[in-house]
């Protein structure tokens, strides 16, 4: 079986002028879940209390679908999902030495070593933990173990492997993920990015490397090109990779529809919460 985790509320949000209101955030996510996604990643509790609230409004739904949150390796982030109610946390940290020495300035030891004292500390709180490897396609294969390694032994339950930049073609993504999955000890989650038009198609080799766990946004939103599409992966998942993935097809129409509506153009005018927050 195959585990959507739809991003459009986090991810989705990063496209060029998106930003989806409490109101949007709270219907998109009660669509998702009809529609089947196995979790739904609402948005960074680490941005601020009006992003909060939303992220506390969708988990008053009392949805079927997971509810998670995006975060930093810090502790603080971690603090921040707790008020929203979450029981379930994504920390995020950069597994290429490109990314560490160039965004953080930091080491590999750094990540590791964060990775022990953050995801222990959430599962002392009573949180389920997933480990994103931001980057991961430019990253060492080894020390990819080696992360995966030190997130299984923290409780971590799953390491996602990022191709943050969209560096990966599908063979080259079957043949790392096929390895990354024999070696780290963990359940694996693949998230693609569309910068060389290569998302869907990626994470279809994911599946076939044995991944369970796919990342898509609704219409393909995401940051710069975009993500995997929901309704294609979905649907060439089932028809021509033959996967099982519980996704009502049914729904998505009606998802697809509240999700363009939002994008339309005077939505997306920074909603008035939005705009305060900026201000």
């Amino acid at each position: 079986m195959i585990h959507l985790v739809d991003c459009t509320l986090r991810d989705g949000e990063q496209a060029p002028g998106v930003a989806f209101s409490t109101a949007e955030k709270v219907e998109i996510a009660r669509l998702l879940d009809l529609t089947g996604v196995s979790q739904i990643e609402a948005g960074t509790p680490a941005m601020g209390e009006i992003e909060q609230e939303a992220i506390r409004a969708i988990v008053a739904q009392g949805l079927s679908a997971q509810v998670s949150t995006w975060n930093r390796l810090l502790p603080g982030d971690v603090e921040a999902s707790l008020a929203c109610g979450v029981k379930l946390v994504h920390l995020s940290g950069p597994a290429s030495d490109l990314h560490l020495q160039s965004k953080l300035g930091k080491s590999r030891s750094w990540v590791l070593g964060a990775i022990k004292e953050v995801v222990a500390g959430a599962r002392a709180r009573g949180l389920e933990v997933t480990i994103g490897a931001e980057d991961a396609s430019r990253a060492d294969r080894e020390f990819l173990v080696t992360i995966g390694q030190a997130a299984a032994a923290a409780g971590a339950v799953r390491l996602r492997y990022a191709d943050t930049v969209g560096a990966l073609e599908p063979f080259r993504a079957c043949r790392e993920l096929a390895y990354l999955r024999q070696r780290c000890g963990l359940e694996l989650e693949f998230h693609g990015h569309n910068d060389f038009g290569l998302a869907l198609a990626n994470t279809l080799a994911a599946a076939r490397a044995g991944v369970k766990y796919l990342d898509v946004t609704v219409l393909g939103l995401g940051e710069r090109a975009g993500n995997a599409p929901l309704a294609a992966t979905a649907a060439s998942l089932t028809r021509t990779g033959r996967f099982e993935v519980e996704i009502d097809f049914r729904r998505l129409p009606a998802l697809t529809a509240a999700v363009k509506k939002a994008l339309e153009p005077a939505a997306c005018q920074a909603p008035p919460d939005r705009a305060r927050a900026a201000g």
